[in-house]
């Protein structure tokens, strides 16, 4: 199903707006409009540290809720339960995958990023290797996947969420929910960008568990989903194909690693690359943890988050099957909930985009700017942004990406790897240097510019037609050629590094883990004892919670394997 195929479809069966419907949707943007406001009032929007970082000063709830909140925007909403509907339960593993890295962000990662006092993480890779090339090619390629693989489908899912409830014109529809969630931006920085997160948080989580309870309650319990399901077989078929038909695995976590259409060796290890980009080397995500008071709330902040990313399996996939069995061909039970995820995750994509430009292009053209003329262009970014992000929707508008979140991750799989592999061996291996990082990241998006490339030359074939596309696109799935694509990075990271001069003590010292301070990886106050102990006291909350979380992971992996 093409995306204006979804949108025709899904205008047609969209119901009227009732009284009550109307109510509702303007008490949560007058709620929204109060949140924004207080906490602008209290954020310190005068300085970068507090215009971009809240002041070093965020407590773990905020931050955890807005983590689970930047990585559950309108495109994902609407591609899990797309996705669901159209494969099974096997696509929550990009959901329960990041138990493991948001605790990885907190325990590995966050600890070198505070002890570096970085901004960026673009800043950091120039701490650790040296040089300019590397930290400038990290900024604008963040900046362009920001474009294209995140603000532009959030908005494409949020805008059309608007025109199927309110019949509105559909860049009519994408111009106002530009214009409210730049505002929120623009105004408050960081902080305001949280808090708002904090409440899109509880709005998403709320809305969604009616929905999902009404879904079950509609086909008469979880007992009766997996026979509804199979069932849900639509009008319109391809004989001799499995093309639109309910997939035999769909109740299945682990798929076959050669036929399933999401294989469990590209779900653990391909997913698991990406994932690390994602949460643990990524502005967007990384600029919540680096605004915490210090590494313990952090750490909670991730435990918070992780807990929340366990619940999208019944909150959205689950439901996104129901609403095939109900409904074949809708995608997206969950628009009732759309504009708080569209508003969470484009208002931290935002903030995140201005402050790479701001203090890592921008900083470097003009080295004597001041604060002010930083927090000027920081805000103008943004207007800059939503321009070009209005004038990539028609790509995607007329492109054959029902399924938004697959066509997300497939661009991710082709640009993300080179980056992991950059971070990783920079934090875990002292001997790593500039020569290496560099020619590492150019040889992996030589490669993944390629296949990114035939993709959009060569896209996959209609239902019951022979796949003539090249061996790499029709032979390698993406998440496969996640591997192969970090790989080959670190081979050549490490052939160049280990043929070049060593990186200076300067960076190495603080910056890798095995040079960490002691008491900065544990988060703990030197010189104060009372401080220490109540640090070492948190720190271990936040340790038997991190064992829970992996526990339960397991269990449910195991229950759906």
């Amino acid at each position: 199903m093409t995306a204006n195929n979804s949108t025709g479809d899904l205008h047609a069966e969209g119901p009227q707006l009732s009284t009550v419907d109307i109510v509702v949707i303007a008490a949560y943007f007058a709620l929204n409009v109060a949140v924004g406001i207080w906490s602008s009032c209290r954020a310190s929007r005068s300085t970068v540290s507090g215009y971009f970082l809240a002041g070093r000063d965020m407590a773990w709830w905020p931050i955890g809720a807005s983590l689970f909140a930047s990585s559950e925007g309108s495109g994902l909403f609407v591609g899990l339960a797309g996705s669901g509907a159209a494969g099974g339960l096997a696509v929550a593993g990009f959901e329960w995958n990041a138990t493991y890295v948001l605790l990885a962000l907190a325990w590995v990662f966050v600890p070198i990023y505070m002890s570096s006092e970085i901004v960026t993480l673009p800043e950091y890779i120039q701490k650790r290797f040296g040089g300019q090339r590397i930290r400038m090619y990290l900024s604008v390629l963040s900046l362009l996947m920001s474009v294209f693989t995140k603000i532009s489908i959030d908005l494409y899912a949020g805008a059309l969420f608007v025109h199927i409830c309110l019949g509105w014109n559909f860049y009519l529809s994408t111009t106002l929910t530009l214009v409210i969630t730049a505002l929120y931006t623009i105004a408050g920085g960081l902080a305001t960008v949280i808090y708002t997160d904090a409440l899109q948080t509880v709005i998403m989580l709320v809305g969604a568990v009616i929905l999902a309870i009404k879904a079950f309650d509609q086909i008469g319990g979880y007992g009766q989903l997996e026979a509804v399901y199979a069932q849900a077989i639509p009008s319109r078929t391809i004989p001799n194909t499995t093309c639109h038909l309910p997939r035999a695995d769909a109740m299945h976590m682990f798929r076959d690693p050669y036929t399933g259409d999401l294989p469990w060796t590209g779900m653990t290890f391909g997913l698991t690359i990406m994932a690390t980009w994602y949460w643990c080397t990524d502005q967007v995500i990384v600029q919540r943890s680096l605004s915490a008071r210090n590494l313990n709330h952090a750490k909670a902040g991730s435990v918070l988050a992780s807990y929340l990313k366990m619940l999208p399996m019944g909150l959205m996939i689950m439901p996104g099957m129901i609403s095939r069995a109900l409904y074949p061909g809708l995608r997206g039970l969950m628009i009732a909930v759309m504009m708080a995820a569209l508003m969470s995750s484009l208002t931290s994509i935002f903030n995140s985009s201005s402050t790479l430009f701001t203090m890592d292009i921008w900083r470097r053209l003009r080295p004597l700017a001041g604060e002010r003329e930083l927090l000027l262009v920081g805000r103008l970014v943004i207007v800059v942004l939503i321009g070009v992000s209005v004038a990539w929707i028609p790509v995607l508008q007329g492109s054959n990406s029902g399924q938004l979140f697959i066509y997300m991750q497939s661009v991710t799989s082709s640009l993300a790897p080179p980056l992991t592999a950059i971070f990783i061996l920079g934090i875990f291996w002292r001997r790593a240097n500039e020569q290496g990082a560099f020619w590492g990241l150019m040889a992996g998006l030589a490669l993944g510019a390629l296949r990114l490339v035939l993709e959009f030359l060569y896209p996959v074939p209609p239902c019951g037609e022979l796949d003539e596309r090249p061996a790499i696109l029709r032979n390698i799935h993406y998440l496969h050629f996640a591997i192969v694509l970090f790989a080959l990075t670190v081979i050549v990271v490490a052939a160049i590094s280990l043929l070049t001069p060593p990186p200076q003590s300067a960076q190495v010292e603080n910056l890798t883990w095995w040079t960490l301070a002691r008491d900065l990886a544990l988060g703990v106050k030197p010189g104060d004892p009372q401080a220490s102990r109540r640090h070492r006291f948190w720190a271990r909350v936040c340790g038997v919670n991190a064992i829970l979380l992996m526990c339960v992971n397991i269990f449910f992996y195991a229950y759906f394997a």
